[in-house]
């Protein structure tokens, strides 16, 4: 009962914040939202018994990945007055998609497939047992071949972010010192002896 209402509590937080994610206005607080979502996340993982899981998205999600967006957020400078002229011509759509996945959900959880009776309780394991070691072993016996591949598309995606990165632009406007020290006076200064004027 007690597990009941703390799932309960970090259910109704996750949904909070994953809502205030896409209705805030400023992206800051957007992002911080998402943090929080994170660690709602995390806490419901907790209470499932995966520890690792929990851990990972903590460490890397919120240590890692929202650090990065938020300092892209504030260093960008985002102009939000054009995104918002926009969110009143897309509202009409919008509703529509939010509605119809409402209803996808809505059939895929009342069916059959997802009725309590059918579904058993999940065992209690004892204090043993570790949920990296059994995460570690699913992935490197039953899915090893899908976790190279993901691996391998991982790398790839790495690569190819790293030659954009470092591709020089047509356009270079760079010093050369070499040609700097060569310039003469005469090259960069024109004396005119002009009358002077009387007033």
């Amino acid at each position: 009962m007690f597990e009941q209402i703390i799932y309960y509590i970090f259910a109704g937080l996750l949904i909070f914040s994953a809502s205030m994610v896409i209705t805030v206005r400023n992206p800051v607080m957007a992002a911080l939202f998402l943090v929080l979502s994170f660690f709602s996340s995390a806490a419901i993982w907790l209470l499932l018994e995966a520890e690792f899981l929990a851990i990972a998205l903590v460490l890397v999600y919120v240590g890692a990945v929202m650090v990065l967006f938020l300092f892209v957020v504030m260093m960008l400078d985002v102009n939000l007055a054009p995104l918002r002229e926009g969110f009143a011509r897309y509202l009409p759509v919008g509703v529509t998609v939010a509605v119809l996945m409402m209803i996808a959900m809505g059939l895929v959880v009342s069916s059959s497939y997802f009725k309590s009776d059918e579904i058993s309780a999940p065992v209690t394991l004892g204090p043993g047992y570790s949920n990296t070691t059994e995460l570690g072993q699913a992935l490197y016996t039953d899915y090893l071949y899908p976790f190279e591949i993901a691996g391998a598309i991982l790398l790839v995606a790495i690569i190819a972010a790293i030659s954009l990165t470092t591709r020089k632009p047509r356009s270079t406007k760079a010093q050369q010192p070499a040609l700097q020290v060569q310039v003469r006076k005469e090259d960069r200064i024109k004396i005119i002896k002009m009358e002077a004027e009387k007033q």
